[in-house]
């Protein structure tokens, strides 16, 4: 008899305990099916918050008070030192960009230092290594270098360890070395900075905490959203100068150079779930080789992602709209001068003739074909501009404007039908 009782008082129990957790979901159904039905719209499974909300998101987190900053966040930029990251992806022309830094007599420039990221832990996706890319940064905007020390595996580190230190004004000027005069406005020559002595990276250290403006140069962040803990971040208070290209230049480009990108590419697309909008595109397409496909499939990634940055900056509050610049390389170097103007504004910077001339000489050279297409050196401006006019097929041209249209729009530029394309 008291078996009985105990096992009914343990179904009333359950048959309770199951009524109160049902009793939410239910009341939460009704709540949505009546606002569907006052607006006389179809039932629907409950979706997660748009992506315009989740965006919003990012910047929502205490900066925010009944709809203004609470914090303003523009520092007083004549006291205050600038960090600046040059935002951009492969082929875009951002070695041209941050040569212009590199070149001014008050930058402290880094060109690629998230290279030792991507080497060191390849074949990792892209994705998983923003976390990593982001912490290095935060370390060397503090002029701390000894993050480095994690990618350098038995190698010791040493100026002559930092991606592109051949080319950096900094390392072979004096006082690290004699091989160039720092106030002096010049491509490095790389062969002479090669004799410089290998000076031990506390002596760099040092010497980043002497300059008011620090640049790095970079292609391994995958979108704004990666940076934002930086720029909320009032001891570094990130300004960021992001860089666009015409698309359909950018695939002309990448493909020219595209066995030097293979292995980026492939970490990009790792990045990236198989789902069915980018199935045709992971899988190489048998009509062209594998580094081709590879190389072609991250294009659309690249406008997607994007995309996202625009995203993300329309959704910011003003302080984050007055530390972003947005450039595109056509502006950059069909009007060098009144673009570096620009750029030197913004970054609290001023310019000089020597600078003003050394942008003009880059952008006035002979021809775009090149053998090493990552040399920074003179070009015909035009010619890099319109070259994928010639060298793109029309299935390859419209392959790209239909997966990066919405991108051409926002930037301005018109598709193939048109007589322009800036």
């Amino acid at each position: 008899m008291k078996r009985r009782l105990h096992k009914k008082y343990l179904v009333l129990i359950l048959a309770y305990s199951g009524l109160l957790l049902l009793i939410p979901y239910v009341l939460d159904y009704r709540d949505k099916s009546v606002q569907h039905a006052k607006h006389g719209l179809p039932q629907q499974q409950p979706r997660c918050p748009d992506l315009e909300n989740t965006v919003a998101l990012l910047w929502d987190n205490g900066y925010k008070v009944n709809g203004s900053d609470a914090t303003e966040h523009a520092v007083n930029r004549s006291q205050s030192r600038i960090h600046i990251y040059l935002h951009a992806t492969w082929r875009t022309g951002s070695s041209f960009l941050g040569e212009l830094f590199n070149q001014h007599p008050d930058v402290f420039y880094l060109y690629e230092p998230m290279w030792h990221i991507w080497q060191a832990l390849y074949p990792g996706d892209a994705g998983s290594l923003q976390g990593a890319v982001r912490d290095m940064m935060n370390a060397l905007y503090r002029c701390d270098f000894s993050v480095l020390k994690l990618y350098a595996g038995s190698q010791n580190i040493t100026t002559s360890f930092i991606f592109g230190w051949k080319m950096n004004k900094v390392i072979c000027s004096e006082p690290l070395c004699d091989a160039h005069k720092r106030h002096e406005i010049g491509l490095v020559k790389e062969d002479q900075c090669a004799k410089c002595q290998k000076r031990d990276i506390r002596e760099l250290e040092k010497e980043c905490k002497k300059y008011p403006v620090m640049v790095i140069k970079g292609v391994r962040v995958l979108d704004l959203s990666t940076l934002v803990p930086l720029m909320k971040d009032p001891a570094i208070n990130l300004q960021i100068i992001q860089l666009f290209r015409d698309p359909r230049a950018v695939h002309n480009s990448r493909l020219k150079s595209k066995q030097a990108l293979v292995k980026e590419s492939i970490q990009v697309l790792r990045s990236k779930k198989q789902t069915d909008k980018y199935k045709r595109l992971l899988v190489p397409n048998n009509r062209v080789n594998r580094a081709e496909s590879y190389v072609s499939s991250a294009m659309e990634l690249i406008c997607d992602n994007w995309l996202s940055d625009m995203l993300l900056v329309m959704n910011a509050p003003p302080w984050v709209r007055r530390n972003y610049l947005r450039i595109r390389y056509e502006d950059l170097v069909l009007h060098p001068m009144e673009e570096l103007q620009r750029l030197f504004r913004f970054s609290n910077l001023s310019s000089s003739s020597a600078l003003e001339k050394f942008a003009l000489n880059m952008t006035h050279g002979q021809g775009y074909s090149s053998d090493r297409p990552f040399l920074i050196s003179s070009r015909d401006a035009k010619e890099a501009i319109y070259a994928w006019r010639e060298r793109l097929n029309v299935e390859q041209i419209n392959q790209v404007e239909a997966y990066c249209s919405e991108v051409m729009r926002q930037l301005g530029y018109q598709k193939n039908s048109m007589e322009k394309t800036t």
